[in-house]
Order: structure tokens, then C-alpha cells, then sequence
């Protein structure tokens, strides 16, 4: 059992972007200390932290670091795991460097998936530009090409539509180790956002649609218009992998649904994740709470809905002709604006999110829509 870290405690991050921000509001709304260590001045995290540590994720500075807290957490996967690992010699770290060495490289989560004998779409891996075509020529073209480690929205992929682009894939993804994937008929892209304590309790928000605009989640809608089935199916998985991975903390397992209604495992995160955001207002407990609860060895929160609801990510391209007109967006019932405290708006840079909730969820994520298009509609300079 995890020792209780009661309000007063001290909550160290390892990472500075917009989920550690939202886990240390969370935080310091109950009564925690915050420190940050990440590289770079003035990061979304820093900013409402009591501490914040511009620094690189070197082994002993990380070490250092732990020291002055009561329990590590990360808010994204790619912290080198060595730097974990070191913070687990002064300080409790959840989730553990194990769950990070697995979930931070594309090869070893397929590995754990498939060995629980989860669903996961046929896969291949490969080190090399001629074994990533030999890949291609056994899963059969169009093929998707990962890289391992280090992507997420869409970064560290490529597709080869034949065997013979699969030299050019695999560059563009950085030519090295790799995984290719068999191309899919998708129906929908779900989520599980879930936590699970370390005495093993779980809890979950359901099953969340999701829409992506060029990789980058656009919008999501809770719940998924799925089947029973697949509902039970989505939730059991999701509970498999907390258990299979130890996982302590919140963590979310995304899924595809094919045109032929099977599910299939896409990726594990083993932190807060995008489409969890409309839990801060839609929810009981929000899945930051939850992370703070589970790391803290505190019992989790409840998660029954408010009301329907729906999340849709403010890129910085709204910024594109000027500052967006906020109170046209807010004007929209039911709304809330979440904004990071990122300085510079940069094309596919998530700036924020609105989160709308209405009477189902066709009427929250019309919601959610409509305020964002007033964003794009209406600016001033």
C-alpha cells in the first residue's frame, strides 16, 4: 500500500507543458506544494508551480530534484527513463520507470499488448530501411511506419503506399528502429482515460469518442455511440493494462474501431491524456484529481458525469489572422476556455481547449464547435 501523502505535501513533475499545468492546479487547489523541473523559462506547468527548475532531465539533477519532494510524477512519456530511475532512489515515482520504459517505446507496448493477449493491429518491426520494406511486403501496402520512441500527434509517422516508398517512410521517420503497421478501414478512434490506485482500485470515465484533424485530436465527445459489447470490451481492456502495467496514477488506452467492428489497441499513456480535459468540468473528480489522488495514496474520486459534454483543441493557427475574440466563444452557453500560458501560437501547437457541456452529446459537441468557430469568425487585432 502507498503511504499517504496528505495536503501540505510536496508534488514534483517532470515535465512542464499544458497536463502538468493542469495536474498542479489541481494540486495546489487541495493544498499541495508543486515543484517543476523541465527545460526551458516561463513553461505552462512553471507558471502556477511554487517552484519551477529550468533544467535538463540529467540523472543527478533529476536525483536532486526528488529529494526536495514527497512523490515524482511525469505529465508526458518521453522523460528518459534513466532520469525516472534516479528519482526513484530519493522519492516515491508514479507511475514507475518500468511502466514509463514500456509505454515510451511503440516495440515494447505492442510486446506487453500482445503477450496479454489484447487486440492490437498485425505489426512488424524493423531497424533498417530494407527490413522495414520486408515489412511492408508481408503486412501488404498501404502499410503505416512508426518510429519506436519519441512520437505522438502524428509525429514519427509515414505511410508507404507500396513496398517500394517504404525506404522514404523510414527516413521520414527518422531511419531507425521502427514499427509498420497494417493499414486499417476505421470507424472511430475511442478512448478509456482511467486511474487505478496502487492497492490495485480502478475507476474509469467510460468510453470517449474521438475525431482527429491531420493526427491531432479535434475534438472528443463523451461517450462513444458504441455497442454494449464494445463498451464492455474498451473498459475491460483498459482495466487489463492498469493491472497488467501496475500502473499507479490516471492513464488512458486509445483504441480503434474498424469498419468490421472490431476493437483494436492503438496506445497506452501513462499520464492525464487530451481527451480527458472535459472531466475538469463534466465529471465528479477530474482525471488530474485523479492522478494527484493516486500518486498521493489516496482513495480515488468518483466519476459520474454533470451532464454531457465535449472538448475541442484551440491550435494556434487561430491565431493566424490576430488574437482570437474570446467573448464571442464565451458567449456560447454552457462553454468554458482553458488556456495554457504558451507564449508563442505556432501552427498545430495546442494553445487551449473549450469545453462545452448541453443537454446530450450532440448538442455539447455543437456546442463546443460552434464556439470555436466564432474564434475563427470573429478576431481583433
Amino acid at each position: 500500500m502507498t503511504s499517504i501523502i496528505q495536503p501540505g505535501g510536496t508534488i514534483g513533475i517532470l515535465g512542464g507543458g499544458q497536463l502538468g499545468r493542469m495536474l498542479a492546479l489541481a494540486a495546489r487547489r487541495m493544498g499541495y506544494r508543486v515543484h517543476v523541473l523541465a527545460p526551458g523559462r516561463d513553461n505552462p506547468a512553471g507558471q502556477v508551480a511554487e517552484m519551477a527548475i529550468d533544467a535538463e532531465y540529467l540523472p543527478k539533477l533529476v536525483e536532486t530534484f526528488a529529494r526536495g519532494v514527497d512523490v515524482v510524477t511525469f505529465e508526458f512519456e518521453n522523460v528518459p527513463a534513466e532520469a525516472v530511475e534516479a528519482a526513484a532512489a530519493s522519492a516515491p515515482v508514479h507511475p514507475s520507470p518500468e511502466v514509463l520504459r514500456t509505454t515510451q517505446d511503440r516495440g515494447r507496448e505492442k510486446a506487453f499488448l500482445r503477450l496479454g493477449g489484447m487486440p492490437v493491429v498485425d505489426f512488424d518491426e524493423a531497424d533498417t530501411a530494407e527490413g522495414c520494406r520486408a515489412a511492408v511486403e508481408a503486412l501488404g501496402a498501404p502499410a503505416v511506419i512508426k518510429s519506436r520512441g519519441f512520437g505522438y500527434d502524428g509525429k514519427g509517422q509515414a505511410v508507404a503506399h507500396s513496398a517500394d516508398e517504404a525506404e522514404a517512410a523510414w527516413q521520414a521517420v527518422g531511419g531507425g528502429p521502427v514499427v509498420v503497421e497494417q493499414w486499417l478501414d476505421l470507424a472511430m478512434e475511442v478512448s478509456v482515460v482511467a486511474a487505478r490506485s496502487a492497492d490495485g482500485e480502478f475507476v474509469h470515465y467510460g468510453v470517449l469518442e474521438n475525431v482527429h484533424e491531420s493526427h491531432i485530436l479535434d475534438l472528443t465527445v463523451a461517450e462513444a455511440p458504441l455497442s454494449p459489447a464494445r463498451v464492455r470490451e474498451a473498459l475491460e481492456i483498459a482495466h487489463a493494462v492498469g493491472d497488467g502495467l501496475k500502473i499507479v496514477g490516471t492513464y488512458c488506452v486509445e483504441f480503434f474501431v474498424t469498419g468490421d467492428d472490431r476493437l483494436l489497441v492503438n496506445e497506452i499513456a501513462p499520464r492525464p491524456h487530451n481527451s480527458g480535459h472535459l472531466t475538469i468540468e463534466a465529471a465528479a473528480t477530474s482525471q488530474f484529481e485523479q492522478q494527484l489522488r493516486a500518486v498521493c495514496g489516496l482513495p480515488l474520486g468518483a466519476t459520474d458525469w454533470h451532464a454531457p459534454a465535449a472538448m475541442a483543441n484551440l491550435l494556434g493557427d487561430l491565431w493566424a489572422d490576430g488574437t482570437p475574440a474570446w467573448d464571442q466563444a464565451l458567449a456560447v452557453p454552457g462553454v468554458t476556455l482553458h488556456l495554457y500560458g504558451k507564449r508563442e501560437p505556432r501552427y498545430g501547437r495546442k494553445m487551449g481547449h473549450l469545453t462545452a457541456v448541453g443537454g446530450d452529446r450532440k448538442e455539447a459537441a455543437r456546442r463546443a464547435l460552434e464556439a470555436r468557430r466564432r474564434l475563427v469568425g470573429h478576431v481583433v487585432s
